[in-house]
Formats: C-alpha cells, sequence, structure tokens
C-alpha cells in the first residue's frame, strides 16, 4: 500500500481515536497542520459557506478539488467530505473521487443523506462505494449514515443494516453523527469497520469515546463556527468600545507565515 494511504489507516485504532479537525480553507488547514495535526478533513459546511453556497445540496464539487489542491503541499494527511459524490451515478463519482485522489487526497467521507431531507437507498450508497474502491483501492472511503443527523425512524436498526451493507461494498470506517452517547459503544463493536462519531460539546470526551471503542472523531463544522463566532464577538466588543475577553487573534506575520506557499515535496 502507497505510504500516505497506509499512514492514514493506521492512524484509525479502535480505543485511541484519531482526533480529525476540519478545515475548510488553506489558512485553516495550515494552522491545524502547524498546531501538529497529522490528518485533516474537511467540513461540507465551512467549505460551502465560504465559498457563498448551501451545504448539503451538491453545490462544492469544484469548490472541494480547488481547496485539495491549494492544500497538497501541506505536510498532513487530507480527506474530504464529498456529500453523497456530486452524482447518483456510480461511475461518475468513481472518477471525481480518483481526480482527489490524485491532488494527493487520502480519503473521502460518502454520505447516504439526501438534499431532501430522506436516507438514499443503501443499494444507491453502497453501488457508489463499490466504484469508488475499484477506482482507488487504496484510499480511505468513509460511509456516512444519516440515520440519526436526518431523525429516520427506528435509526439503530438503520445504521447497523447500512454498516452491514457498507462493509460488504469495500468501506473502510462508518461515519455516524448524531448517535445517542449510550449507543455508541454498541457501534463500535457491531459495525466491523472503524467508528467515527461528531464530538459533540459537553459530551463524551476523546479519552472516554477511546474507552467504548471509537477509532475516530471529527470536528465537523464547529471549528469553523467557532471562527464565526470569535470573528463577531470581537467586531461587536470592538463597536461597544469594550475588551470583550476575546479570543487570541494571531498576528499578521503570523498568518502570512501560515499562507506563505511552500514548494511540494
Amino acid at each position: 500500500m502507497n505510504e500516505r494511504y497506509a499512514a492514514f489507516h493506521a492512524l484509525h485504532r479502535p480505543g485511541r481515536p484519531l482526533l480529525l479537525p476540519n478545515a475548510w480553507d488553506y489558512a485553516s488547514a495550515a494552522a491545524l497542520a502547524a498546531g501538529g495535526h497529522p490528518a485533516l478533513g474537511t467540513t461540507s459546511l465551512g467549505v460551502a459557506a465560504a465559498s457563498g453556497k448551501p451545504d448539503a445540496v451538491g453545490a462544492t464539487r469544484a469548490e472541494n478539488l480547488q481547496l485539495a489542491r491549494r492544500l497538497r503541499p501541506l505536510p498532513v494527511l487530507l480527506t474530504v467530505d464529498v456529500e453523497g459524490g456530486f452524482s447518483d451515478d456510480p461511475t461518475a463519482v468513481a472518477e471525481y473521487v480518483a481526480e482527489l485522489a490524485s491532488l494527493g487526497v487520502v480519503g473521502v467521507n460518502l454520505e447516504d443523506g439526501r438534499p431532501d431531507g430522506t436516507l438514499a437507498a443503501p443499494e444507491v450508497t453502497a453501488a457508489k462505494i463499490a466504484a469508488v474502491t475499484a477506482a482507488v483501492p487504496e484510499l480511505f472511503v468513509n460511509a456516512r449514515t444519516d440515520a440519526w443527523w436526518l431523525g429516520v425512524p427506528d435509526p439503530l436498526e438503520q445504521a447497523l443494516d447500512r454498516a452491514r451493507t457498507y462493509r460488504e461494498a469495500g468501506a473502510d470506517g462508518l461515519f455516524a453523527p448524531g448517535a445517542p452517547d449510550d449507543l455508541v459503544g454498541l457501534l463500535a463493536a457491531e459495525v466491523g469497520v472503524p467508528l467515527n462519531v461528531l464530538h459533540r460539546p459537553g459530551g463524551p470526551s476523546l479519552a472516554e469515546l477511546g474507552r467504548l471503542g471509537v477509532a475516530r472523531v471529527s470536528t465537523g463544522s464547529l471549528l469553523f463556527r467557532a471562527a464565526l463566532g470569535a470573528a463577531l464577538h470581537v467586531a461587536e466588543a470592538v463597536r461597544a468600545g469594550r475588551d470583550g475577553g476575546q479570543p487570541t487573534v494571531p498576528s499578521y506575520a503570523q498568518v502570512q507565515e501560515l499562507t506563505r506557499p511552500d514548494e511540494a515535496p
């Protein structure tokens, strides 16, 4: 297996979860890489919002490619959220993911949630997974089921059935955002591939999730939303003429250092 793909697969250790921060542009990714994170994901909300587009409606196909190209020089392993693959044609999805892989991407999130708030038929998502794994066998395919995220009936049964179908199609991991804390251990034991959950402020810590058998914890859109919140907080404090206890703000020179292009390794 290619060294970069192998390194990313090896980071998924049930019981010792990978914290996967999600970036939305070069500056956020460069800052996180400089902070020592070996791998990063992208946040579909952040990428879409930063481009003035809605999330989860398949609108950021080009933006994901552009971002992957920009992030290629960074010393970090990158997995990209491709929503539902921007097509219902498995061949088109596989071709798109192969293009991302040619830019150095080592993994993708491929979800079964649809823009209308329903779940795609499991065989539709499975066909996409199978096509991607055939096109780029070493790439880490993280199959996302939105059974809880979209509030469908019988989410546990749906998630377990879909986990089996996606695993048989070649998925390397399962992402179950919104899964209740008291079901995480059951999911980790039953899905048959490394389990990825979404960090929830006030929820279980990384160590606690590790004890439940989780292999990967994503921040999702949290960092992007926190950055927006901090920007609004500081702007309001300045307008009010007060020191609002704002968070530490990187200096211009620090940001310039992060965004200075380096030669690709």
